[in-house]
């Protein structure tokens, strides 16, 4: 399988190339949520109307993920990674230029598309260039990558837009990617092509992806609707859309000879208890940090900068434990180092949660930040090993999309759940409250409807305006608020801590003891 048994210089190159589009890839799912408001006000517009500037990237990534898996196993994966970059360099230019926020989201789409490439094949080409412990590690280094990518969105964007004005998070993708782009085509082999004898599977490709298309969107919908009932139509109507177009893709892919995805991999459990801790991690690490960040910025007012640089104990982590993970790898037991280290990001929400009192300080934070960075740290890399202990050589692309695909399924359906726990949590209290707060005071009423609509995130803003009634009453009302938003988040905390529980015991229970390595260097 290996196009190099020796160690070369140039395999390593290569391996430092694939990381810089991985790292662009992942990183401009989460770089552009600290600019969104600079964005707004760039283009004289609401908050919630940029937010589809994130959401355009997020679906068409997730949506593409396993067409370009796919399309690299078939026509080699090198080509279809230097195509997608191609379409990455080209769509962050637009991006950058665009004269409006229409063009800015069809330029998302499209850099979702090239970004989808470069995730989902840099992977497979990876394991394709080094072989036994030497590929444990640079699996390693590169899970290391896509994990730093993912949470350190905030710091980079911060810098970049405050800066240097919100376009240059585009443009800083542009000599990055030819760079990337040139080390690429002159250190890495192609990969064989697997696809001999193989039609496009479209109806396989159209249905896999209007499934997730459905799935992702309906999730966006109760995210943006909130108050809405799982089973109100605008939301209903997506989820039953995406059950269903899953079991006519079940039924399509399981009756043509060569199927777009083989869906034996399902019955391996290895592979199942690996989606599951990729769902766990989006949904338990990164949907949380979207919470965490939003916490610093409004509660505790910190600067887009301020906020990144504030999460560096977490994000520093996923840098230097690479060759960690990668000797852990090779040396230990998947199923036990990942659970365990599972339950030491349990641990720091844990402890979050405990330091979410009126009374919060960043110092409160900083342990936390660190026993989750270290998790993800080390659970991110070491799950890339896992999920192709048992891969075929020309499986490892689909089996790379289908991890990826699960972790963003997991990040979109885990700030829908966190969000809606805390919510709940925050509305519970200020009703409590307000059904002790014996005034008839004019106003009163309109900040307690205004405080409950708006939801948690904008009570300090609202509690900050100039209220007419005495200073006393003023200050229950603020205190109040504010101990309604950090009971909120304490409850997204204890919410993340058992996902990342569940996920540790079935880890446990489903992931191969073998290291990841050895078996890859046998098929």
């Amino acid at each position: 399988m290996s196009n190099s048994g020796k160690s070369s210089p140039r395999k390593w190159w290569a391996l430092f190339a694939l990381s810089l589009g991985v790292f662009m890839s992942l990183l401009d799912v989460t770089i552009v949520n600290v600019a969104l408001p600079i964005i707004a006000e760039g283009f004289k517009t609401n908050f919630s109307n940029v937010q589809w500037v994130i959401s355009a990237y997020t679906i068409s990534y997730a949506v593409v993920i396993l067409i370009v898996a796919k399309l690299g196993d078939m026509y080699g994966r090198k080509r279809i990674y230097l195509i997608s970059m191609l379409i990455f360099v080209l769509a962050s230019t637009i991006n950058g230029l665009a004269p409006s926020l229409l063009i800015l989201n069809i330029g998302r789409v499209i850099q979702a598309f090239g970004g989808a490439g470069l995730m989902s094949l840099a992977l497979a080409l990876v394991a394709s260039l080094f072989d036994g412990k030497e590929r444990g590690v640079a699996l390693g280094i590169l899970g290391s990558v896509m994990g730093i990518s993912t949470v350190s969105g905030p710091l980079i964007g911060g810098i970049l837009s405050e800066s240097f004005g919100w376009p240059s998070i585009f443009y800083v993708n542009i000599p990055i990617g030819i760079l990337a782009g040139f080390l690429v085509y002159f250190t890495t082999k192609e990969t064989p092509k697997y696809g001999e004898g193989q039609k496009i599977d479209f109806w396989g490709m159209l249905l896999s992806s209007a499934a997730i298309f459905s799935a992702i969107y309906g999730l966006i919908q109760k995210e943006n609707h909130a108050q809405l009932s799982w089973f109100n139509p605008q939301i209903a109507f997506w989820l039953i859309t995406a059950i269903l177009l899953l079991v006519a893709f079940i039924g399509v892919e399981s009756r043509i000879e060569k199927p777009m995805m083989d869906l034996s991999l399902f019955r391996n459990k290895n592979f199942v208890g690996s989606i599951i801790v990729a769902f766990a991690l989006g949904s338990g690490v990164y949907a949380m940090q979207i919470f965490i960040t939003s916490m610093m910025e409004n509660a505790l007012s910190y600067a887009s900068f301020e906020t990144g640089l504030r999460q560096v104990p977490m994000t520093i982590w996923s840098l230097i434990l690479g060759p960690v993970a990668g000797y852990l790898t090779n040396n230990f037991s998947n199923r036990r180092t990942i659970a365990v280290n599972l339950l030491v990001g349990a641990v720091g929400l844990l402890l979050f949660a405990n330091a979410m009192t009126t009374q919060l300080s960043y110092q409160e934070l900083i342990l936390p930040l660190i026993l989750l960075g270290v998790s993800n740290g080390l659970v991110n890399p070491l799950l890339n090993n896992a999920a192709l202990a048992d891969a075929k050589p020309a499986e490892i692309g689909m089996v790379s999309g289908l991890v990826n695909v699960f972790m963003q399924l997991g990040t979109s359906f885990g700030v829908v759940i966190l969000g809606l726990s805390q919510s709940r949590t925050y509305d519970t209290h200020l009703q409590t409250f307000f059904h002790s707060f014996d005034t008839h005071l004019p106003g009163i009423e309109k900040i307690k409807d205004q405080l409950l609509a708006e939801g948690p995130f904008s009570s300090h803003s609202i509690m900050s305006q100039d209220i007419q009634a005495p200073m006393t009453m003023v200050k229950s009302l603020q205190h109040a608020a504010s101990k309604a938003f950090y009971a909120g988040m304490n409850s997204v905390m204890l919410v993340s801590a058992s996902i990342l529980t569940v996920a540790a015991v079935l880890a446990f229970f489903l992931l191969k003891d073998g290291q990841a390595a050895k078996n890859l260097e046998n098929n």
